[in-house]
């Protein structure tokens, strides 16, 4: 699920939910370091995966996402090929890649205590790209087969409206963009994702063959929560404003 809220206390109880993966989000929530660093803190000693979305593919959020001690990396709006291969440049070191080097003030490297973080940092990084365009769906195939990129998830909210289907994520046509980088993925022999909050449409990628799925967020649940309670505890009252 999606840890929106920016509040360690919410994503640590996340985090104990018996989920397999919280997906602490600083591209539409409001996380900055401090907040993330303090989300993963929270977070680790449950048996969760942390996955750190940043808010766009940035060499320089990139590294300071993974001094903090992010270890996957969800990275939103990769489009190209070229995308693919700045976002795999970012989580390497030299000479693979392009990450700037201080180990000695990071907490991935616990400050330097943890022998050869850098030649072997690389390889405690996974690394997850966003098909979430017209776009990027053409190029599926090549963005898959980039070296480093393990995992693709797709985002048919972002999809759709690059399809000129704006709020239809659920739109056939939508859908069936999605299976096909379902199927890409699986002929790449890489694991894919989805976003999908409707139970009916969540199963529908199931069944399709997905290797993960995001089914809910913090504040969607908070906010459908608190709803049904004014719902059944508030006598109705025509006219009641929102704001």
């Amino acid at each position: 699920m999606w840890v929106c809220s920016g509040s360690a206390l919410v994503a640590e109880i996340c985090a104990g939910a018996g989920l397999d993966a919280v997906v602490i989000d600083g591209e539409h929530s409001p996380n900055g370091l401090e907040g993330i660093l303090a989300q993963l803190q929270a977070v680790h000693g449950y048996p969760v995966t942390a996955v750190v979305r940043p808010p766009v593919n940035d060499t320089v959020i990139i590294k300071q996402y993974l001094d903090l001690g992010a270890q996957s990396l969800l990275i939103p709006m990769v489009h190209t090929v070229a995308d693919a291969e700045a976002a795999v440049a970012a989580v390497h070191y030299p000479p693979r890649g392009v990450r700037g080097v201080g180990s000695a003030l990071a907490r991935s490297s616990r400050w330097n205590r943890i022998p050869d973080y850098v030649q072997r940092a690389g390889d405690t990084v996974s690394l997850m790209v966003q098909i979430e365009s017209a776009q990027a769906v053409e190029n599926v195939a090549g963005i898959l087969a980039v070296d480093g990129v393990d995992a693709i998830f797709v985002g048919p909210a972002d999809l759709a409206a690059s399809m000129g289907l704006l709020g239809a994520q659920e739109h056939p046509t939508v859908m069936a963009a999605v299976e096909q980088c379902i199927a890409a993925a699986k002929a790449a022999g890489k694991p894919v994702g989805v976003n999908a909050f409707a139970p009916a449409t969540a199963q529908y990628y199931i069944d399709a063959g997905v290797d993960f799925i995001l089914v809910g967020a913090d504040v969607t649940l908070l906010a459908r929560g608190s709803e049904g309670l004014a719902s059944a505890f508030i006598p109705k009252r025509v006219g009641r404003p929102l704001l």
